[in-house]
């Protein structure tokens, strides 16, 4: 009977997802902004890949990188909330070892794309605001779609191994995951071997992505504002300041609460589990909420299309 339950053990067949550890009695009342946030999420982003699509004139290289943005979004979004909601409102805490991997896979591998699509539209505000009489030359629509292919691949790529680690540890201690979703080290924590092979790549993942992303947006963003600090009057420095800020508020929206779940995840110990998870939950949730606001809003064109869109189905 012991070798049998080791047996188990070693290969689950699946996981215990617990929710938000401490705040159980809470589930219901959690659920309540986190059903309002993906509601806004997928009616923002298909809102934004609908205008994009009827309108000829945002068939452009920035609009082109925001409608991957809004399909990475409402991917991100809804590879967590369908399962968290199900524990929330019906206790279904079961996942599948298989499907609790994929969860993982999928998580990662868009946040990566999404942080390599910032860096693909910080370009595309350096070249037309920097280098405006060559933007139609060098970012052709043949160019855009390899820039486009390359964020997907190195997304893809680089966070191929992580299920494959994580599929291969013993796991001898529980099946019992302390978080809504299936995210890296909250599975990997569970093996009863060494995981300092899986923790070290992942975090070789973390820097070698978002801190790359990071420093290129940075480079980006410095010599932008010098191009922009140039300009001869000060309406052409606000319109085009403009232009750039709703872009800087859906980066900072993206990179802080992520950068601050990862690093807590691994090196806050005194931090409280329930804190942990939920700010796990918000670096997925809250971006894809803000990211169809801000560049709704702070968009003309979109904003405008919009509204004329709307005005026409009242008439």
């Amino acid at each position: 009977m012991s070798d049998s339950n080791t047996t188990d053990f070693t290969n689950p067949s699946t996981f215990i997802l617990l929710g938000v550890p401490g705040l159980e009695v809470a589930h219901v009342w959690i659920s309540i902004p986190f059903c309002t946030m993906y509601t806004i999420a997928i009616l923002g982003n298909f809102t934004i890949l609908f205008i994009v699509k009827i309108e000829p004139s945002l068939h452009e290289p920035m609009y082109y990188f925001l409608c991957m943005l809004a399909v990475s979004d409402l991917v991100l979004s809804t590879s967590i909330l369908p399962k968290t909601l199900s524990i929330f409102w019906f206790n279904s805490r079961e996942i599948d070892f298989s499907a609790c991997l994929t969860q993982m896979y999928f998580i990662h591998s868009f946040l990566a794309m999404e942080s390599g699509i910032f860096v693909a539209m910080a370009l595309d505000r350096y070249v037309a605001i920097c280098d405006p009489l060559r933007y139609s030359t060098l970012l052709t629509n043949p160019m855009v779609a390899k820039i486009s292919l390359a964020v997907v691949l190195r997304g893809c790529m680089l966070l191929l191994p992580a299920p494959f680690l994580a599929r291969f540890l013993p796991y001898c201690r529980t099946n019992i995951i302390p978080h809504t979703h299936c995210e890296h080290m909250a599975v990997v924590k569970l093996a009863c071997a060494d995981i300092h092979v899986t923790s070290y790549y992942g975090l070789s993942v973390l820097f070698f992505v978002t801190g790359l992303d990071m420093l290129f947006i940075t480079v980006s963003y410095t010599q932008i504002l010098r191009a922009i600090f140039s300009l001869p009057t000060k309406d052409t420095r606000l319109k085009t300041f403009a232009t750039c800020s709703s872009h800087l508020g859906a980066i900072l929206a993206f990179y802080i609460p992520s950068l601050f779940s990862f690093l807590t995840q691994r090196f806050g110990h005194n931090v409280a589990l329930h804190f942990h998870v939920l700010m796990a939950n918000m670096y997925i949730l809250v971006p894809p909420m803000l990211n169809p606001i801000i560049y709704g809003v702070r968009t003309r064109q979109i904003r405008d299309r919009l509204l004329r869109l709307l005005s026409h189905k009242g008439t």
